[in-house]
């Protein structure tokens, strides 16, 4: 891996910092200085297939991505349930019982994390600074709607970079609660419930059994945690704990944190419905 990092690498810091010491103030040109990042590529004909070649099960000498999570998030009457785990796995081994995998974009918009870890937490505090941005120009926050769609364009421009990333984007604006999904392939859709990740399956089983878009807000933070802790139970990839957040009118809420141990126990001794 050395050599080929070593054969290929030709990163090199561009960042120009002189601009921050120019004593002149016109001279400093806020568009370039803030642009959308780029980064250095594999100095071969095709970097898409250079890293297919790498990344193949196939390839002689393979790089091998392998992730999992649960997260999953959906809409009822009173806003935006989210749920995460907090495991992160490195292949077959865990690297970490406490992860954060909601990023908070800002008070009234939130990012989930599934996929690679460093993918999603990059582009989305990037897409955190231009909503920023955004808010400063326009005098108004970002929609849930146009947060997306930036985040979409701006992972799209590497499509076939091996970026790995299955997020949803989450909150509130002027035309109510919003939630998309988006993929490091630049897909991007609107919908009322989604679960990312390899623990998903299990969480759609329980989203769809237990969901009713009337559900008070303790029964749906309730079907969020049993949704993801059940999904815990039976990947080995998701684990940790279950971390809960309520996206409201007023901006989003965090709403605990749950040992998926003391959860399973807890569920246990609960008596078992009949199945019709």
């Amino acid at each position: 891996m050395d050599k080929l990092v070593a054969k290929y690498a030709t990163s090199k810091v561009s960042f120009d910092h002189s601009s921050f010491h120019n004593d002149s103030a016109h001279d400093w040109n806020a568009a370039l200085q803030f642009a959308q990042p780029s980064f250095d590529i594999p100095m071969v004909s095709n970097p898409t297939d250079f890293l297919r070649a790498h990344t193949d099960a196939s390839a002689q000498h393979r790089i091998r991505i392998q992730h999992g999570t649960t997260t999953l998030a959906f809409k009822f009457q009173g806003g935006i349930i989210v749920a995460v785990d907090s495991r992160a796995s490195v292949g077959n081994q865990i690297a970490s019982q406490t992860v954060k995998k909601v990023i908070e974009i800002n008070p009234y918009l939130l990012g989930t994390v599934a996929g690679g870890a460093a993918d999603c937490q990059y582009w989305e505090r990037e897409l955190g600074r231009r909503a920023r941005l955004h808010e400063l120009r326009h005098h108004e926050r970002i929609s849930v709607a146009a947060a997306s769609k930036m985040l979409s364009n701006m992972v799209y421009d590497y499509k076939g970079m091996d970026l790995s990333m299955g997020t949803m984007i989450t909150g509130w604006d002027k035309t109510g609660p919003a939630l998309y999904y988006v993929d490091s392939d630049g897909t991007r859709m609107q919908g009322d419930r989604f679960a990312v990740g390899s623990g998903s399956t299990f969480a759609y089983g329980i989203l769809d059994t237990g969901f009713r878009f009337d559900m008070s807000v303790p029964e749906a933070l309730e079907l969020g945690k049993r949704a993801v802790y059940h999904a815990t139970f039976r990947d080995a990839y998701s684990g940790g704990s279950v971390h809960l957040y309520h996206v409201k009118s007023d901006g989003w809420e965090i709403c605990g944190e749950f040992d998926v141990n003391q959860l399973h126990w807890h569920y246990k001794s609960q008596p078992k419905e009949a199945i019709a």
